[in-house]
This record gives C-alpha cells, sequence and structure tokens, in this order.
C-alpha cells in the first residue's frame, strides 16, 4: 500500500488532536518516513530541517549511533521486567544520573513522558509537605494529563473548568509584556511580592510547592530574569514549601548547560527530566532529595506505569546521558545558540516585524509584532509564516500566550550550514510577509 493509499485509510482511524500544531492539521500535512541527524524526511522524499527536534524529544539528533546501537542490543537482552524489582539498566541509569546532580538532589523515579514526571512531583510535594496548594506560572505548560493540564495554563482550555483543585496561578515575569515594567535588575520583584499574596491568601499554610520552568518554553520562549529563581526558592523555603523545576525542555544541555537550574544558583527541591533524555524514546525521571523521598514515601506510596523504568528505555536514557557528556553537547549547545542568535539579529534589522529574540543554547524565540511600539501581537503573520517555512522545508513551532512567538528547537548535531540554510527559508518567509 502506497502512503498516498495508506493515509487515506489510516487517519479514518486515528484520533488526532491539536496537539502539534492547529497552523497546518495533521491531515494536511507531511507523512515522515524516514530520519538522519537534524534532517526528516516525507513520504515525497522532501528533506525538512527538524529545528523542533521532533516534539523536542530528538534533541541529540534523529537515530543517534551511540543510542540505536544501546537500544538495538538491548533489544536483544532484556525489553521489559516487572517495575515491582529492580532491573539492570535501571540501576546504571540511577547511578550514572546521580552523578550529575548538585547536592543534595540525589533520587531518581523513572517513568514514561513529562507529564508523568511532573504529575510525580506534584504528589510527592504534597505527601512530603502534608499540604495541597501548587502554584504555577500563568504562561506555564508542564502536560497533558488531568493533573499536569491543571498547572499548564498555557494550555487550557476554554469552558473545561480546573481538572484539579487547589491549584493556583502566579504571574510569570514576561520581561517584553510586563504590567509593572522592566527596568532594573529587580523589576520582577513586585510581581513576585503579588504571586505571594496570592498565595498566601488563597492557601494559608496549606502551600506543598510552587512549580515553574527555568525558561518558559511554550508559553513564549520566556527567559527567568536574573535573581528570580533564587528569591522564589527564599520566599517558598519561608513558607515551609518546595520548589519544583520543570527541566523537559531545558535540561540535560540544552540551554549551554547541564541543567538550566545551574545558570540560577538555586537547586530545586524536585527535578523533572524527559523529552531527549531517552534520545527519541519515551523515559522521564523526576529527582529529589533523600529527605523528601523518605517523607513522601512514609506510610506507604504507589506510583508509576506498567512500563515505568522499563529495561530498554533506561538502556535509552543511558545511552543518551553518555551521549550528552563524553560529546560535551552543552558547549555545542552554545555555539549552536550564538551561531542562530547572530543570524536572528541580522533578521532582525531587517524585518521590522522581529519584536524580540529571546532564549539560550538549542532553545530560541522569535516574537512577531506588528508595531514595535505597541508590540500588538502579529499572530496571523505568524501562521503564514509557518505554512511558508513548512513547504519550503523548515520545521519549528508557533506558541505563546497570542500565537506569535516561532519556537526552534535545531538539534545538538546542527551544522552552521544547516542553520543558513533554516535562516534563508525563515527570511524568505518573513519577506513575504513584509
Amino acid at each position: 500500500m502506497d502512503i498516498a493509499a495508506l493515509r487515506a485509510t489510516g487517519a479514518r482511524h486515528l484520533i488526532q488532536g491539536e496537539l502539534l500544531s492547529d497552523v497546518v492539521p495533521a491531515a494536511d500535512g507531511p507523512v515522515f518516513v524516514r530520519a538522519d541527524g537534524a534532517e526528516i524526511y516525507d513520504s515525497e522524499g522532501q528533506a525538512y530541517l527538524d529545528f523542533n527536534s521532533g516534539q523536542m524529544c530528538s534533541a541529540i539528533g534523529h537515530n543517534n549511533p551511540r543510542v540505536t546501537r544501546a537500544v538495538r542490543e538491548g533489544l536483544g537482552t532484556l525489553t521489559h521486567a516487572s517495575s515491582v524489582y529492580f532491573n539492570e539498566p535501571q540501576l546504571r541509569l540511577a547511578a550514572r544520573l546521580a552523578e550529575t546532580f548538585d547536592a543534595p538532589l540525589t533520587r531518581s523515579l523513572f517513568i514514561q513522558s513529562g507529564a508523568d514526571s511532573n504529575e510525580a512531583a506534584v504528589l510527592f510535594a504534597r505527601r512530603a509537605t502534608g499540604r495541597n496548594g501548587i502554584g504555577a506560572l500563568h504562561l506555564s505548560f508542564h502536560g497533558y494529563t488531568d493533573v499536569t493540564r491543571g498547572i499548564s495554563f498555557a494550555a487550557t482550555t476554554a469552558g473545561n473548568g480546573p481538572s484539579i483543585p487547589d491549584v493556583h496561578a502566579i504571574p510569570a515575569p514576561y520581561a517584553y509584556r510586563s504590567p509593572v515594567g522592566a527596568d532594573g535588575d529587580d523589576w520582577w520583584a513586585p510581581l513576585l511580592a503579588i504571586a505571594f499574596d496570592l498565595l498566601d491568601r488563597e492557601c494559608p499554610n496549606n502551600l506543598a510547592a510552587v512549580i515553574a520552568e527555568p525558561l518558559i518554553s511554550a508559553g513564549g520562549v520566556i527567559e527567568m530574569p536574573p535573581g528570580y529563581l533564587k528569591a522564589l526558592k527564599a520566599g517558598l523555603e519561608a513558607r515551609g514549601a518546595l520548589l519544583i523545576l520543570d527541566e523537559a525542555q531545558t535540561g540535560l544541555g540544552k540551554l549551554g548547560t547541564l541543567y538550566a537550574y545551574q545558570q540560577h544558583g538555586v537547586v530545586p527541591d524536585i527535578m523533572t527530566l524527559s523529552k531527549h533524555f531517552g534520545g527519541g524514546l519515551p523515559i522521564s525521571a523526576m529527582v529529589t532529595t533523600d529527605a523528601i523521598a523518605a517523607r513522601a514515601l512514609d506510610g506507604g506510596l504507589t506510583f508509576g506505569h506498567s512500563h515505568s523504568s522499563d529495561p530498554i528505555a533506561c538502556t535509552a536514557g543511558l545511552a543518551s546521558l553518555e551521549e550528552i557528556l563524553a560529546e560535551d553537547l552543552p558547549a555545542k549547545a552554545r555555539a549552536i545558540g550564538a551561531y542562530w542568535r547572530a543570524r536572528m539579529e541580522a533578521l532582525q534589522q531587517r524585518f521590522p516585524m522581529i519584536g524580540d529574540l529571546r532564549g539560550k543554547g538549542c532553545l530560541q524565540g522569535v516574537e512577531l509584532v506588528r508595531d514595535r511600539a505597541t508590540k500588538e501581537p502579529a499572530s496571523a503573520e505568524a501562521k503564514a509564516i509557518y505554512r511558508d517555512c513548512l513547504a519550503d522545508g523548515l520545521l519549528f513551532s508557533v506558541r505563546g500566550q497570542h500565537g506569535n512567538v516561532l519556537r526552534f528547537v535545531p538539534p545538538f548535531c546542527t551544522s552552521e550550514a544547516q542553520i543558513d540554510r533554516a535562516a534563508a527559508i525563515l527570511e524568505r518567509a518573513l519577506a513575504r510577509q513584509s
């Protein structure tokens, strides 16, 4: 059966939401058949520069040789084992991963997706503190399970209401569109004061934790200002609450350091990892301290799924981690980020539609506006640019509260020549809208 016939028959039996893109629906988009490094190919033979790294899960490159070799060997050794008992790849991964953390982070729980790990983080925070209140930034995204949808204010759906109780939105420090201005090093302090005042009133003596991304990704590629996370952690400690950092999209080298929290001088109480952790295979981790794990587990606690800590997933996770460390991928992210930013700054000089450039390393954002003075979001233009770039062989995503931020996540293996190609494709699309 050829691909056209397969699409016609298979698509009738699939449920496809708007998870990937509501700009070009899956029914009208490409059918991917193979990939290599930073490129992916469709059924028509067209090559695409994958500057979204799949669903951000192939950041070490599609079909990474180290991961591929390890998985092939693992498939002939131990594919699945009961999660009731330890398996060897699980133990190896836990020990190696622990070597990369800063004290007092020591313990990992391996699950399957980023949403799973964040759901576990919320559960452990509530059990460890004996409280229920969870705060989350108003532009946050943490997953699509009921629990994580409830704390993902960038992905709320009108008419559905909150999915879990005792969840509270606090203002994100969005410098480009801050309601309190963004002058001075501590411009964000009034927003944080408002956040704690709200939390103190909405869940007095009942705040378990605040969950945050060290760089808000789906909400618009918004960088946390220097000092913010440190002050947030201090305020939480004063209230007996915990800091959860969701490093699904920022951890394991993507922003130029192994973990993004290391750029902010703060160690979270709980951290979550996923996305390219498995080199393209599904595995995630919730990481915490000995003390928090002991308090959460006191009295008995079960969490996981049939495929939690699967040997083959842990094998992929270990190979991916070794690739990141052996090849110093954080350094490669810094080089890619600097080269990409220089190309974007050149485009910003030419196109007034580019209002702001944000991000670090292999996670970069371009916010489009119709007028730099008013900052009116260029939402329709962003969608048109996405469609043009897709047709021209460049994949990325459109994100942000107004749907006007182009988010680019090139894999660590992306070459300067490939960045030049991507920038040229984007330049042509911008020219059509100018």
